[in-house]
């Protein structure tokens, strides 16, 4: 599979930040946006998405493809998500290797599949059908949990990688969702990281978490600890520049809080090339 290209930073956008977005103008290469928000008829979102759109590319990422549920595929989801696809013409699409409901209840959560083989096989035909339907590969990331399953019988990380393999599709790696588990599970990040395929991976998620002593819990609502940090600067020295973005769900802070935390992304990017070609 080629390797792909460097797509540089960006940030996830937020409601509270949309007027300062337009008003600044800030160094960014693409706006992250959740595809869910501007799934409406018209109205003040749709208006600023057209403005924003006018000025940066775009990258969807959604919270309810629940690609790993029992129930069939929402086809009034992904005509939406087509929809929006056709509006703003995205770089990437991006969505969660989880299940979010059962029996059309939404539990508005991101839950953690049993990675066995009959598992595999139903979100393996579940992407496809998504991808031919969208006309265009999907990324999938990672999510934090907070249980495993017995019944498991393949680790997240080989069962990641089938995926991939099986399907096509990219992944979105969240480091500090990484590094949530790797605490709360017993993982090994490095085994993790190396895992994977790296022409594979196609865009980098860096967030905080709280630290709650006997386990993480993945909030995306603080600054991000220095623990994900140097993560991320191991990340990208053994994949190389990977597109990153900044996500913050829960107390979200003033714009230029979060420029600050992609400048930091960017200069450790920086650091790690000025040494590797050194």
């Amino acid at each position: 599979m080629p390797v792909n290209p460097f797509q540089g930073f960006g940030i996830g956008l937020r409601p509270c930040h949309y007027s300062a977005v337009l008003d600044i103008l800030p160094d960014l290469d693409w706006l992250e946006i959740i595809s869910e928000d501007f799934m409406v008829e018209g109205g003040n979102t749709l208006y600023y998405l057209d403005l924003i759109r006018e000025r940066y590319p775009l990258v969807l990422h959604g919270v309810s493809l629940s690609i790993g549920s029992s129930d069939d595929l929402d086809g009034g989801y992904l005509k939406q998500l087509r929809r929006l696809i056709d509006r703003v013409h995205p770089l990437w699409v991006s969505d969660h290797l989880c299940w979010t409901g059962v029996r059309h209840t939404r539990l508005h959560d991101l839950m953690p599949l049993a990675y066995t083989e009959e598992t595999l096989a139903h979100v393996v035909e579940r992407v496809r059908k998504v991808q031919d339907y969208l006309g265009q590969p999907i990324l999938l990331e990672n999510i934090a949990s907070y249980i495993t399953y017995r019944a498991s019988t393949l680790s997240e990380w080989k069962f990641l990688t089938q995926i991939v393999d099986q399907t096509g599709c990219f992944i979105l790696l969240d480091i500090n969702n990484l590094f949530v588990n790797a605490f709360n599970h017993g993982w090994d990040v490095r085994e993790y990281l190396v895992a994977l395929p790296k022409n594979c991976i196609r865009q980098l998620h860096i967030a905080g978490h709280q630290d709650c002593q006997t386990h993480i819990l993945d909030t995306h609502g603080a600054a991000i600890d220095e623990s994900v940090w140097e993560w991320y600067r191991q990340t990208i020295r053994y994949l190389g520049p990977v597109a990153t973005s900044i996500e913050r769900d829960t107390h979200i802070p003033p714009l230029e809080d979060l420029l600050q935390e992609l400048d930091r992304a960017k200069q450790t990017s920086q650091e790690v090339r000025d040494v590797v070609m050194a």
